[in-house]
Parts: C-alpha cells; sequence; structure tokens
C-alpha cells in the first residue's frame, strides 16, 4: 500500500447506507410524523417492506447486528405474533394506499422462523397491503441452520432471492469467529435452493476477520464464482470492541493490520472481475445479467439500508424492533428495546422511538453522496440545479477534496468529481467531505 494511503485506510468513516445517518436521529421525530408521512404516500405507489427477525441460533463474534440466541423457540414464536401485529398496524395507518413491490428478511437470522411461522407472516403482509403479483422477495439467511424443509417453504411464498451469509471458508478463521459452517453445507443448501425454484443467489464475504489471509480471500472468491452465485457483497470486519461487546472474544493480536486488509480487499477485487463480475459500487459484485448490473448501467442504482440496490421505492416500511423506515420527508426507527416495542404494539401505536426530518441541505448531499458511492462520479453543479441550490453552497465540501486529489483519491473538474476505479474502496472517505455532520469516529469503522 502507498504511503500516502494509510491514513486513510485507518480513518473510521460511515458507510452512508443513509444521509444523515442513524447517529443523527432524535426522539424529536415520533410515530406522530410517520403517521403523517404515511398519509402523504400515494394511492398506487409502489413501496418497500424490511422485516427484523433479531435471532440467531448462535451468536457469531465478529456480528455488529441487532440480534440475540433466544434459547428456546417460545421467544421466536412470541416475537412472530407482535410481528404480525405491527403490520396491521402499518397497513391501518396507509389506509389502502400503495402497492408493495419488494420484501426484504433480515436479522440476525430469518431461517430461525419455522416454516409455519415464515408462511405465517407473509398471509398477514398479503392481507393487511396491496402486494404485486411479481413481488420481489428476498431472504438473508445462516447456512448453518437452513434445512431442505425451510427452503422449500421460501419458495412456496415466493421469495425470489436468497443472500447466504458465508463470510469465510477458511476453518482457522470460522472457529476464530463462533462460525463453523463446512463448503459442503453452503453447497448443499444453494443445490437444493435452484432445485426449488429460487435461482437469485447472493453470498456475503468478509476480509479483515481474525487470522484470514490473501488465500483465504482468494479460495472463497474463486468458490463464489464456481458455484455460480449471481451477486455477491464484500465486508471489511469492523473491529469496535467497545461499542458490540460480544467482539471481546476475538483476540486483538489475531486481526490483519492496515496492509494485509488492503491486500485482501484487492484479492477479492482482482478475482472477481477476473472471473465475469461487474463491480457495484464500492464493496457489491454483481454478473452482467443481475438486476443490480443492470441498474448500474441504465443509472437507476441506487444505495439504502441493505446496500445497494434496484429498488426503486422512495418509501421502505422497517417492522420489527430496531427496523429503520425510509419516507421521502425523513428517516424513522423503531423501539430497539423489547419491552417498549411491545409495549408500543400492544397500546396501538407505531413503535417508533426515533427518526429524522430531513432539510433541503440534507437532501442535496445525500444526492451527492449517493451518486458518488453508486457510480464513483457525481456532477455536483448538476445536483445543485436540479436542487434550485448554487453550487456555492457546497464549494468549501470541494475544496475539502483537493487534499485527496493531489494523494489520488479522486479527480476535480470543476464540480465533476471522479474515483478512480482502482481507488474505489476509498469512496467513502471521499463522500464524507459532503457530510455536514460532526463524525463520531467511535461510532464508524475503518475505511478498508
Amino acid at each position: 500500500m502507498e504511503a500516502a494511503l494509510k491514513p486513510y485506510a485507518t480513518s473510521n468513516v460511515a458507510r452512508y447506507t443513509s444521509y444523515p445517518t442513524a447517529r443523527e436521529f432524535s426522539s424529536g421525530v415520533g410515530a406522530g410524523e410517520v403517521n403523517h408521512w404515511l398519509s402523504c404516500v400515494g394511492n398506487d405507489e409502489e413501496i418497500s417492506l424490511y422485516l427484523h427477525i433479531p435471532f440467531c441460533e448462535k451468536i457469531c463474534w465478529y456480528c455488529a447486528c441487532a440480534t440475540t440466541a433466544p434459547n428456546g423457540h417460545a421467544r421466536v414464536a412470541d416475537y412472530v405474533q407482535s410481528v404480525k401485529a405491527e403490520i396491521g398496524l402499518w397497513a391501518a395507518r396507509l389506509g389502502g394506499n400503495g402497492r408493495v413491490s419488494r420484501i426484504h428478511f433480515g436479522g440476525g437470522s430469518p431461517n430461525m422462523l419455522a416454516c409455519g411461522e415464515l408462511s405465517s407472516i407473509m398471509r398477514s403482509i398479503q392481507d393487511a397491503f396491496n402486494v404485486c403479483p411479481d413481488a420481489d422477495i428476498a431472504m438473508e439467511l445462516d447456512p448453518r441452520t437452513l434445512t431442505e424443509d425451510f427452503i422449500d417453504t421460501m419458495s412456496a411464498v415466493g421469495v425470489t432471492r436468497a443472500s447466504l451469509g458465508v463470510q469465510t471458508l477458511a476453518p482457522l478463521v470460522q472457529e476464530k469467529i463462533n462460525r463453523i459452517q463446512p463448503r459442503q453445507q453452503i453447497t448443499k443448501a444453494v443445490s437444493h435452493m435452484r432445485k426449488s425454484g429460487i435461482k437469485e443467489v447472493s453470498f456475503d464475504l468478509m476480509y479483515g476477520l481474525p487470522g484470514q489471509t490473501v488465500e483465504d480471500c482468494v479460495e472463497a472468491a474463486n468458490y463464489a464464482a464456481l458455484i455460480g452465485v449471481n451477486r455477491l457483497s464484500v465486508f471489511g470486519y469492523a473491529h469496535v470492541p467497545w461499542f458490540v461487546s460480544r467482539q471481546r472474544a476475538i483476540d486483538d493480536a489475531s486481526l490483519p493490520g492496515v496492509e494485509a486488509r488492503y491486500d485482501q480487499v484487492r484479492a477479492f477485487d482482482d478475482v472477481l472481475l477476473s472471473k465475469g463480475f461487474a463491480g457495484i459500487g464500492f464493496d457489491h459484485y454483481a454478473l452482467a445479467d443481475d438486476s443490480i448490473s443492470r441498474a448500474q448501467k441504465n443509472g437507476t442504482l441506487r444505495r439504502n439500508f441493505q446496500g445497494f440496490t434496484d429498488d426503486p421505492c422512495q418509501t421502505l416500511i422497517g417492522i420489527g424492533e430496531s427496523s429503520i423506515s425510509s419516507f421521502r420527508q425523513g428517516y424513522a426507527q423503531n423501539e430497539k428495546k423489547r419491552p417498549d416495542w411491545l409495549s408500543a404494539i400492544s397500546d396501538g401505536q407505531l413503535p417508533v422511538a426515533r427518526g429524522y426530518e430531513l432539510s433541503p441541505d440534507d437532501r442535496l448531499r445525500s444526492e451527492i453522496i449517493e451518486l458518488l458511492l453508486c457510480y464513483l462520479e457525481v456532477d455536483v453543479e448538476t445536483v445543485c440545479a436540479c436542487h434550485n441550490t448554487p453550487i456555492g453552497k457546497v464549494s468549501d465540501c470541494l475544496s475539502a477534496l483537493e487534499p485527496l486529489q493531489r494523494d489520488g483519491l479522486c479527480e476535480l473538474d470543476g464540480g465533476l468529481v471522479k474515483i478512480p476505479r482502482n481507488r474505489k474502496f476509498f469512496a467513502r472517505q471521499v463522500a464524507a467531505k459532503f457530510d455536514s455532520f460532526v463524525m463520531d469516529a467511535g461510532q464508524h469503522a475503518v475505511a478498508v
């Protein structure tokens, strides 16, 4: 790694799945504001649903997701009943408006649900909302607990895409992160999904894990290409044990250093590009016929809480504890603590704890950041013109990019900002110069 890149690689920066980020949310926005935002949804407007399933059979030490081990299925079953009640609350506020064209199950591990519980949730959604017949239904899965019966149920309820949390194939690394999943287990799961008619399969892979090597990353990338996945995301492990207590089980001394992490992410990139995948944004990859590849080509690629996506919906309703919703007017997050979440639902109230209402300046900066991360370039002057804002509003941001230009992270031509393809791993640093909020480094991971 060039010496000039090291300070950027080790700096903390947001992932910008929203702008502003969730750390700016406050209790000043609650259920009252969200009720009004829902009343603005058009009768025929397409909307998305996200359902959070906050359970895993066994907790991985690297994980920073909102999830717990239920120690028996009773807690999961109770949670399902509350999720179905919350579905009814959101649908009632919509008053029949909106058409659901996207449904995403995340977690945790959604395959912690029993087969009947998944079917029951889908029936509740169908009964409560206007669901498009060709709705895209995606589900995140833990290969360790995925059964053939659950895959068959996924197919029966219309799941169109499955994302497997593979992370790494290296047995030593799996031991160090408390996630043992033999390769043949993953292969068997992918094979049965395709037999069941679920053709769109994605992998989540990681670098920077304890004990991980470049060779481990090359092996995982080659396996993904060999098994024929359509899409991948490659995430760097964020070691924040002061923020995520379970990460204290990981020995700091076993973590790859900054240069090793950089070599690992470049190895992933080299292998996947050589195998015919297109780079999407700064950390996704997809085959040419995948929907996000097409979206990148036709200019409709977006970034939301699930990462890079072709989802065009301006309204995304988050269901389940800690879920985040997105509207034209702003963001809203559900209660994180289960008793508070349950209490709101039992009172017939949306379980919204906090949120953020977007200002015109937020919308301008959000679009600039999103375009930069999706396409690695943005014409700032054009975006400003679309927002009826003089470019001088962000001239200080362009000036702040000049040191990054000198170090090769971006190219400036007036209001045009470009990130070279070989510097895409630093795209978030470039985007961060348009962030008007003071960044709390302790809440964000290192860039590479």
